[in-house]
């Protein structure tokens, strides 16, 4: 789960995956990462950080990293929060292997739209709940994928 500062939305989505990935018991590691160095080491935005605990998702523990090119090593699919973070990762991908692993997140649940995931920082408190509520949608979609290929 990558999206610029590794505060908002890729933790986010990296909660709602890890916390389903727990409830259904499967082997999958699940990270997120920005793809700026930022805020390298912080804990997610105290905003959606709130709106995670109240919606039964919390992230407290989590912490920022930047993408690094190893990550195409390390894992099997790169969902994108954005399209510039999604040309961010291509810019580092080595191999068309490697590119073919980046994806928009929330062409999972509208396939080839290329909607984007708006970064709620700048914006108020709903702005975090509606972001919250698209990565459960689409975390929902990764899931039943990984609870099929099984």
């Amino acid at each position: 789960m990558v999206c610029l500062g590794n505060i908002c939305r890729s933790p986010m989505a990296d909660g709602l995956l890890r916390k389903k990935v727990n409830d259904e018991d499967l082997s999958v590691v699940v990270d997120s990462a920005g793809t700026s160095s930022y805020h390298i080491g912080e804990a997610p935005d105290n905003r959606m950080r709130e709106t995670a605990k109240k919606l039964g998702c919390p992230i407290d523990e989590l912490r920022a990293r930047q993408f690094t090119v190893a990550d195409f090593d390390q894992f099997d699919s790169i969902y994108a929060m954005d399209r510039s973070n999604y040309n961010n990762i291509l810019k580092l991908s080595r191999t068309e292997a490697d590119a073919q692993k980046v994806k928009l997140i929330l062409n999972e649940l509208y396939p080839g739209e290329n909607r984007e995931v708006p970064d709620p920082y700048f914006g108020g408190e709903q702005g975090f709940v509606e972001v919250f509520n698209m990565l459960d949608q689409a975390t929902d979609v990764i899931i039943n994928k990984l609870k099929n290929d099984r």
